[in-house]
């Protein structure tokens, strides 16, 4: 599974120019360093690889607009694991629980995506957006489920309202926009913000 993830990824890299590959790994890099010292041991570790699978998903998103089941399928995984981690007195709960929560909101992403379709007469979240979805719930907390859709939810409108009004690209209701792009990276910044939240 991982050899067919690279695979994925690859595709996204190719045309980049050396200084775009450079920043790339300078912030995957940063990334995990943040995750293992933020959470030494296990748990840092399963964090840094959340925020790089995110890195790759934002990555071949904004260049493909696609996120590869692969991906996610990892990010599934290692949710798991990290789930598992969370109380090893009741392991089976723990993980229930995770899947649970990775249950509504995937429901709830697939919810909004069909309502959206059956309004507008074509796609507005894509099916790897719901399934990334599910990863989300599987990392994250009740509480910082929400924080993690609104950083994207933001950052989508700050990026493209800032290339609407520079002239790059104009904002109109047949715009695509690589939601991946904004939801992986907020998945890792709320699971920080989640570890922070459990040490207050």
């Amino acid at each position: 599974m991982l050899t067919r993830a690279i695979d994925k990824i690859a595709p996204a890299w190719h045309g980049q120019g050396l200084a775009v590959r450079l920043a790339l790994a300078l912030v995957a890099v940063t990334v995990a360093l943040a995750s293992i010292v933020a959470a030494p041991g296990l748990r840092g570790a399963l964090g840094a690889g959340l925020g790089l699978l995110m890195l790759a998903i934002a990555a071949v998103d904004a260049r493909r607009f696609i996120i590869p089941n692969e991906l996610v399928a990892l990010a599934l995984a290692l949710g798991l694991v990290h789930a598992a981690l969370g109380d090893s007195d009741n392991v089976i709960a723990t993980v229930a629980l995770a899947v649970a929560r990775g249950a509504v909101l995937g429901i709830l992403f697939w919810t909004l995506r069909e309502i959206y379709v059956r309004w507008r007469g074509r796609d507005g979240l894509g099916l790897g957006d719901v399934k990334l979805s599910v990863a989300a719930g599987i990392w994250l907390d009740w509480p910082t489920i929400p924080v993690a859709v609104e950083i994207a939810a933001v950052a989508a409108l700050v990026v493209y309202g800032i290339g609407h009004f520079a002239g790059r690209r104009r904002i109109h209701a047949g715009l695509r926009l690589p939601f991946g792009l904004f939801l992986a990276p907020a998945v890792w910044l709320a699971w920080l913000l989640q570890l922070w939240l459990e040490w207050l």
